[in-house]
């Protein structure tokens, strides 16, 4: 099993002494609870207001527009939670280091809201998901099959929280996937599961000759042409539409792609289709083709956090998205590349937040 040197470090032996394992238990299972009392920390302002200065509960009660009694409670569910920090002489509280960077790390505040807006009720139903290898959990939203047919459907909140979790993680990575990609100046791109076409705009703004087309589920692709409407570049996307899981249903084959893109795509399917997805993928290629894979692959991850962020969202695709899907291991989606019919010629690690980029060719 393929591990990054910290991961390694950090997974294959004890970490905690008893006592500390001991708490680890006790603030999972209180784990909605944490979750929920740190979110309105967030929400009432009163993590912003501790990091500007140590304030009484009386005084962030006021200014927070709360009663006492509710401010008493969240202070010392937070103090025990460790976010916030108290000073028993004047019984003023401040922010500690882990509340600081759920006020201010961008990827923390779009986790939360991603969790509370799409995740958190559905997650009550994940061992039935898990059961019957089915998205379980979406059943409050709507009766879709999968959260994609039913995403320009969700409430505005859900909707606005899944796009802002979805983008905040691939467009940092794109910057540097478009110098790799371009590399060889290609003409014609294929975006396979291209959404909104985020990274279609970027490639005819990065190039003024590609043209890009985007192929992805009908209802999606109207999303994506609102979004690039008037935009610089416009005019050279394309769409395709297409349900990737029909099993008649096939790439365009009429043009020659010379790049053809998938990003933080293969994760919304099983291993079984994702082999039947490449395969499809392999055969409108030729030897002067090349196939970008960009996914955020657990195990190759630099820090710790990430990993542990990455194999939780594995249970969003459980309880929300599809049933069946996952945060990929390297080690199995090369081995579904490689049943595919491809192979993997190049490994681009740590791009964006994360992301690794595998380059594969027949």
């Amino acid at each position: 099993m393929n591990l990054s040197p910290l991961l390694a470090k950090r997974y294959t032996a004890e970490q905690l002494s008893a006592k500390d394992a001991q708490r680890a238990a006790e603030f999972i299972a209180f784990g909605p609870i944490v979750f929920e009392v740190s979110r309105l920390m967030i929400q009432w302002g009163i993590f912003e207001m501790l990091r500007d200065g140590q304030l009484t509960p009386e005084e962030i009660a006021d200014k927070a527009g709360i009663s006492i009694y509710a401010a008493k409670c969240l202070l010392e569910a937070s103090l025990t939670i460790g976010t916030v920090l108290v000073d028993p002489a004047t019984e003023r509280y401040s922010i500690s280091k882990t509340g600081w960077f759920l006020q201010n790390d961008p990827a923390t505040r779009v986790n939360i809201a991603f969790n509370h807006d799409v995740n958190y009720e559905g997650m009550f139903r994940l061992e039935e998901a898990l059961r019957n290898g089915k998205p379980e959990g979406l059943k409050h939203f709507g009766p879709w099959p999968t959260v994609y047919e039913g995403l320009s459907s969700l409430p505005q909140a859900v909707r606005q929280s899944w796009f802002a979790f979805d983008h905040f993680y691939s467009d940092s990575a794109f910057g540097e996937a478009l110098t790799i990609v371009f590399a060889d100046k290609p003409k014609f791109l294929l975006d396979v599961g291209g959404n909104t076409g985020r990274w279609a705009l970027q490639c005819v703004g990065y190039d003024p000759e590609v043209h890009v087309t985007i192929m992805d589920l009908p209802q999606q692709l109207h999303l994506m042409h609102e979004n690039i409407s008037g935009k610089k570049g416009a005019d050279r996307i394309h769409g395709f539409g297409i349900d990737m899981l029909a099993s008649e249903s096939r790439f365009p084959a009429k043009q020659h792609y010379d790049v053809i893109w998938m990003s933080q795509f293969l994760d919304c399917f099983s291993e079984e289709e994702i082999v039947r997805i490449l395969k499809r993928t392999a055969a409108i290629m030729d030897d002067k083709s090349k196939l970008f894979i960009m996914e955020t692959l657990w195990d190759r991850q630099r820090y710790e956090p990430a990993a542990f962020c990455l194999t939780q969202i594995s249970l969003y695709f459980t309880a929300i998205a599809n049933g069946n899907s996952k945060m990929y291991h390297s080690d199995d989606l090369i081995r579904l590349i490689r049943q595919a019919g491809l192979e993997v010629t190049a490994i681009h690690d740590h791009l964006g937040q994360g992301h690794s980029m595998l380059e594969c060719k027949i």
